[in-house]
């Protein structure tokens, strides 16, 4: 996965994550976003046609101040300049603007406040020099095929038209790693013109019984618990395989977390004991084999 990763990530193209739920889609979108380092300059606000469309949100925009004595780098000049860029712009790490089944149409337009008379910008604009993730692609309130449709031209001519309340069209930059994330099959939700568009496309598959282990060790130790080995072949012979279960990339930290709810409510010591760890699977995995 990694081998395609890099690449998708150094073009700062689209990106579609997609698999069965709970095995990590969504973290590694996070995770891209965070491996965008640097800073870029945006405007507060920009005009067009008389119209204010106001783009800096702190909600995804975050302020990074210059360096002590006003200079670039750290390095201060003898004479004071409080001029070192345009104060009509703002330096923020680069956006990450996360969206998920909550998504409409509208929210891809501009919002005009008939109150300040100003436009707020859309996901897409803000997210300019970051990312913009779909999560939970396919189960937003409106129509996958018309929110892909969307998309075409943007991924296409790396260009967005956005339309003001009095009717005028402009364009916008359209400078943004787009991801999708989804737990449906693509073959259900998009088209073949779609897809062409997409310039990476990964399966993101549940973890062999080498990487289970791995995950599980991992997540042990974070919670202030020794590892052992015989745990997770207790969990395959006992749950995976008796229960026809699909190991998934969350379980350990899940069930580990449940494991932690029953120490404290018996006020015992945390640890990886038979007790502990079947009372944790019970109460987590679904028994469909159960008979009332």
């Amino acid at each position: 996965m990694f081998e395609i990763l890099g690449p998708a990530i150094n073009s700062a193209r689209s990106l579609f994550l997609y698999g069965a739920p709970g095995n990590g889609k969504t973290f590694i979108a996070e995770t891209i976003s965070h491996l965008l380092g640097g800073e870029i300059y945006i405007p507060h606000a920009i005009e067009v046609d008389g119209q204010i469309l106001v783009l800096y949100d702190p909600v995804y925009h975050h302020e990074v101040p210059l360096p002590p004595g006003g200079g670039v780098g750290g390095v201060a000049g003898l004479i004071r300049d409080d001029n070192v860029y345009d104060r009509r712009y703002i330096r923020v790490r680069r956006p990450v603007v996360i969206t998920g089944g909550e998504l409409t149409l509208d929210q891809l337009d501009l919002q005009y406040d008939f109150h300040t008379k100003m436009y707020q910008a859309p996901f897409q604009l803000k997210a300019n020099g970051g990312v913009l993730i779909i999560d939970d692609f396919g189960r937003q309130r409106v129509p996958s095929r018309d929110l892909l449709n969307r998309w075409i031209v943007p991924l296409e001519k790396r260009i967005d038209f956005l339309t003001l309340h009095t009717g005028g069209k402009f364009p916008v930059p359209f400078d943004t790693l787009l991801i999708f994330s989804t737990n449906l099959a693509p073959k259900d939700l998009v088209e073949e013109a779609f897809m062409r568009r997409i310039h990476y496309k990964i399966h993101v598959l549940g973890p062999d019984p080498e990487k289970y282990c791995e995950i599980f060790r991992r997540c042990a130790i974070e919670r202030g618990m020794e590892f052992h080995e015989w745990a997770i072949s207790h969990i395959y012979d006992e749950f995976y395989t008796k229960l026809g279960i699909e190991p998934r990339a969350c379980h350990p930290r899940d069930v580990l977390d449940h494991l932690l709810d029953f120490a404290r409510f018996q006020q015992v010591r945390p640890q990886l004991s038979v007790e502990l760890l079947d009372s944790a699977c019970r109460s987590y995995f679904l028994d469909d084999t159960a008979r009332e």
